[in-house]
């Protein structure tokens, strides 16, 4: 999975479309445009096995017997995922360091632009892990959480064009596309940081409640 992000990552940014020669910019705004919906479906495959698996082979049952909650368990999961994640953005790198010798870097904008992939990724691993949760097969983890995704992504920005008021704004407010363009341009807002972690932790309490009255059901 990481030689796939990595490989779509680099070409789209150096080699096809609107890249960095194209543009005729020392600017990472390519690559992020790309890692933007490259990272939208790497992430759910990664987590579409970390609970959905415990629970077909029935080692989850092994580990909650253990000194583990279910929410310790939830939060490992969630930050081995991120660290694969962060493993990931780092091995991007040289991207960055390529485009130092080509011409002056907004080092700002570049450190933003990682930052909201980041943040955006935790949104999507605690999604993923949720999706994990209420499902024992991979492949519906996986569309499931493509399926919730896709109204963070597109449905919610589609759906804030046609309403006015509140309604839009709200709306509006859900999509990850503002929130995202607006870090990766360098913009780094309160509200947008709150938008991911809201949606991190809201996720992420959604799959441990899941997995108590999983626990519940079954004494």
């Amino acid at each position: 999975m990481l030689i796939i992000f990595l490989g779509l990552s680099g070409f789209f940014t150096w080699l096809y479309g609107s890249d960095v020669f194209l543009v005729g910019q020392a600017s990472l705004q390519s690559f992020f445009a790309v890692a933007y919906w490259t990272l939208f479906f790497f992430t759910p495959a990664i987590t579409m096995r970390t609970i959905a698996e415990e629970k077909r082979t029935g080692t989850i049952e092994l580990i909650l017997t253990k000194a583990v909650s279910d929410w310790q368990l939830i939060v490992g999961k969630y930050l081995a995922c991120l660290m694969l994640i962060g493993v990931a953005l780092l091995s991007t790198l040289p991207f960055y360091f390529t485009l130092t010798n080509i011409g002056p870097v907004d080092h700002g904008a570049v450190i933003c632009g990682y930052l909201g992939l980041l943040l955006m990724s935790s949104a999507y691993i605690s999604i993923g892990i949720f999706s994990s949760c209420i499902s024992n097969n991979q492949i519906v983890s996986f569309l499931l959480s493509l399926l919730i995704g896709v109204f963070f992504l597109i449905i919610f920005q589609a759906l804030s064009s046609n309403f006015t008021g509140v309604i839009g704004s709200i709306l509006s407010y859900l999509s990850i596309s503002d929130h995202y363009q607006s870090l990766s341009r360098g913009v780094v807002d309160s509200r947008d940081i709150i938008y991911f972690v809201s949606i991190t932790v809201f996720a992420l309490m959604m799959a441990e409640s899941y997995l108590i009255r999983r626990n519940l059901s079954e004494k």
